[in-house]
């Protein structure tokens, strides 16, 4: 009978992190046909299209695997952007050193700017948690465009 090894968490910090709207030419935007005339890009669905972005720092010699970012996201009244939940998305496995993340996020039409990003944080595992396709699925590739394009990627 095997035994599976149990995944410990690991706590990761963040630094650097902003909250800013997509790009007009980002595929993840869906700009709408009014969006040549608004200053704010918007998809049909009433959502909004931003970019939570930063560096995660993996202290460690190994990787941290199934890495999920959290943090609280307040509109300018000090509510909750994102109702009910904390989990913003995952960046993956994060090897050691110091790694730009990029996520998109669907805030709602109207939510009154500017947006606070509070208690921003990143948590993952010493084993993988999550079943895989492949060891190339990390990262979607429209997560793979939004970290190529970073400002915060010293390598872009």
């Amino acid at each position: 009978m095997l035994v599976a090894q149990p995944a410990l968490a690991a706590d990761l910090p963040l630094t650097g992190v902003s909250l800013a709207p997509c790009d007009a030419a980002d595929p993840g935007a869906q700009p709408s046909p009014s969006a040549a005339s608004r200053p704010t890009i918007t998809s049909p669905e009433g959502a909004s299209c931003y970019v939570l972005s930063g560096m995660v720092n993996n202290p460690g010699r190994r990787a941290v695997v199934d890495t999920d970012v959290y943090a609280r996201i307040l509109d300018r009244s000090g509510e909750p952007v994102l109702q009910n939940r904390t989990r913003v998305g995952s960046i993956g496995d994060v090897e050691p050193g110091e790694h730009p993340f990029a996520l998109r996020l669907a805030v709602p039409t109207g939510t009154p700017g500017p947006f606070e990003v509070k208690n921003a944080r990143a948590r993952g595992f010493s084993a993988p948690v999550r079943s895989r396709a492949t060891d190339d699925d990390d990262l979607l590739p429209l997560e793979q465009g939004v970290v190529r394009a970073s400002p915060a990627d010293p390598l872009s």
